[in-house]
C-alpha cells in the first residue's frame, strides 16, 4: 500500500467480520470504507436471528471490536452464552456499527457491483501491483459510482448465493420459474413467517443441519397446525448422516439432534424421501410438482431450500484470483477445509500469507474465504482479518504470527448452507432435546456437528 496510503481502505460487507475488519483498521490508522448492500449492519443475519449459534460469546466477539466498545461502557456478554442471531446483531454488530468511527465510514445500501484495478484489466501486468483498486457501487439511490482505493477485503459472505435445488450443481429445469415456490434458507416457521407454512405441504430438500431444524421446528408448527405436511428430500440412499448415532454418539447434542429427526420420521411426522436427486421444477394451480432424476415426484406447497451456499465471484472477474478448482476458497486453503475430507477445528490459524491472491492487496475473508465449504468459524474470520490488516499496514511480523485455538473436535456441521456457527436446535424444543446446545450451559463450543471426514483436510488421504 505504500504508493496509496492516502486512500481508504475498502470492506465489502457489513458482518461480523467485516466490522472486525474496519477496527482493525482503524486501530492500525488505517482508513476504512465499508459498503454493505443490506439495510443495515448484519443484515444477512437479520434473515435467520432466531436460530442459535453453535458457538458462545466469546467465540463471536472480535477483540479490536471489542476495545472500540468497552471505551464507551459496552458490556460485553456473558462468554459461556450461546446467542441468538438476533442478539449477535442487538448486543454486539449494532453498538459497534453505530460508534462514530465505525458509523462515519459505513455506507449501507451499497452493494459491490465490481472490483478492478484502476484503468487496467485483468490482462494488464505492466504497475499492477502500484495500481490503486477501483470499486464499483450501486448505491440505494440508484445512483453508481466509482470508488477509488488502496486495497480491498472482501468480507461479504455467501448468503445471496444459495447452491440451487438440481443435481449437478445446476439449477432444476423450472426452478427459476418456480420462485414464488421457494422460501429462504433457515425460514422462521414458527414465529415471523409462520403464515406461510402453517397447513401447507412443506418440502424440505437437504441433509445437513439447516434441514434438520427446520424439520423439527415444522413438526412444532404441525402441533397446532395439525393440516401441516412436512416432506424431505435427500440424494443419498438413507438418512444416517443425518440421524448420527443417536444416544451413542460421542456429542451428546449432536445425536441429541439427529436422534429427534429420526423419531418424527418413524412416527410418521416427517415424510422422507431418499434417494431424490431433483431434476425439475413445475409449477401448478394447487402448487409445484418436483420431479426426481428417477422419475418419481412430490407435489407441494413451498420447498426450503437447505441446500448449501456458494460466493458470488462475478464481482472479481477483473481480478487475478488464485482459488482452489473444489472448494472455491484461496488455492492453500481449499485443501485444508474441503468437506469431505476436513473436520473443523484441525483447521491450522492462517492469515495474511495464505489468503493471499496474484492481486496484491487484496483479500477474501470471512465465510466467502471458504468457498463453497460450510465449516467456516466467525473466531477464524477475526484472526483473518487481524493478520490481513497487519500485513496492510507493513507489519509483516505480527501478519505472519498467527494464532487461533478451536476444540480439536471443531464446531461443524456439513451442512452446506452455513458455518460452524450455525445453527442449533431452537424454536419449542424442550430442555431435554436440546441437551448442551442449550444458553450458558459450557465454556466451549457446542460439539453439534455431522462427521466431517479426516483431521488434515485432503493431505490426510496422502
Amino acid at each position: 500500500m505504500d504508493s496509496a496510503k492516502s486512500l481508504p481502505v475498502a470492506v465489502i460487507g457489513a458482518g461480523p467480520v467485516g466490522l472486525a475488519a474496519a477496527a482493525h483498521l482503524l486501530e492500525r490508522g488505517l482508513e476504512p470504507i465499508v459498503f454493505e448492500a443490506g439495510p443495515t449492519a448484519g443484515a444477512a443475519i437479520e434473515q435467520w436471528r432466531h436460530i442459535r449459534l453453535f458457538s458462545p460469546w466469546r467465540f463471536n466477539i472480535d477483540s479490536a471490536a471489542a476495545r472500540l466498545l468497552e471505551a464507551t461502557g459496552w458490556e460485553s456478554p456473558r462468554p459461556t452464552a450461546l446467542p441468538y442471531g438476533g442478539e449477535l446483531i442487538d448486543n454486539y454488530l449494532a453498538p459497534l456499527a453505530a460508534l462514530p468511527q465505525i458509523a462515519d465510514r459505513l455506507q449501507t445500501g451499497a452493494r459491490v457491483i465490481a472490483v478492478t484495478r484502476q484503468g487496467l484489466d485483468k490482462t494488464h501486468v505492466r504497475s499492477r501491483d502500484e495500481t490503486p483498486f477501483t470499486v464499483r457501487v450501486e448505491h440505494s439511490d440508484g445512483e453508481i459510482r466509482d470508488h477509488t482505493v488502496a486495497a480491498v477485503i472482501d468480507a461479504s459472505g455467501t448468503w445471496s448465493g444459495r447452491n440451487p435445488l438440481g443435481t449437478s450443481g445446476l439449477p432444476a429445469i423450472g426452478e427459476d420459474t418456480a420462485a414464488d415456490r421457494i422460501s429462504a434458507p433457515l425460514p422462521d416457521v414458527t414465529g415471523r413467517e409462520r403464515a406461510a407454512f402453517a397447513g401447507r405441504r412443506v418440502l424440505v430438500v437437504g441433509a445437513g443441519h439447516s434441514a434438520a431444524n427446520t424439520l423439527i421446528n415444522l413438526a412444532d408448527l404441525a402441533k397446532d397446525e395439525p393440516d401441516t405436511r412436512i416432506l424431505w428430500a435427500v440424494r443419498g440412499a438413507t438418512a444416517e448422516k443425518v440421524y448420527g448415532g443417536g444416544d451413542a454418539d460421542g456429542l451428546p447434542a449432536r445425536g441429541q439432534l439427529g436422534g429427534r429427526v429420526r423419531r418424527l420420521v418413524e412416527a410418521g411426522k416427517i415424510e422422507l424421501h431418499t434417494g431424490f436427486g431433483i431434476s425439475s421444477l413445475k409449477n401448478l394451480d394447487s402448487g409445484v410438482m418436483v420431479g426426481a432424476v428417477d422419475g418419481r415426484t412430490i407435489e407441494a406447497d413451498i420447498i426450503v431450500p437447505c441446500t448449501g451456499f456458494r460466493p458470488d465471484l462475478d464481482i472479481l472477474r477483473e481480478l487475478r484470483l488464485n482459488l482452489d478448482p473444489a472448494v472455491e476458497a484461496p488455492t492453500e486453503l481449499g485443501p485444508l477445509i474441503d468437506p469431505e475430507f476436513h473436520s473443523c477445528g484441525t483447521v491450522p490459524p492462517h492469515g495474511a500469507k495464505l489468503l493471499a491472491h496474484p492481486d496484491k492487496d487484496f483479500y477474501i475473508v470471512g465465510m466467502k474465504s471458504y468457498g463453497r465449504a460450510p465449516t467456516f468459524l466467525l473466531a477464524t474470520g477475526y484472526e483473518q482479518v487481524r493478520s490481513v490488516v497487519a500485513a496492510l499496514a507493513g507489519d509483516q511480523d505480527a501478519a505472519d504470527t498467527v494464532h487461533l485455538e478451536l476444540p480439536e473436535t471443531g464446531v461443524c456441521s456439513t451442512d452446506a448452507g452455513t458455518s460452524c456457527d450455525v445453527p442449533a436446535t431452537v424454536g419449542k424444543a424442550s430442555a431435554a432435546d436440546q441437551g448442551t446446545v442449550g444458553c450458558c450451559t459450557t465454556p466451549e463450543p457446542v460439539l453439534v456437528g455431522f462427521p466431517t471426514g479426516l483431521a488434515h483436510g485432503r493431505s490426510g488421504i496422502n
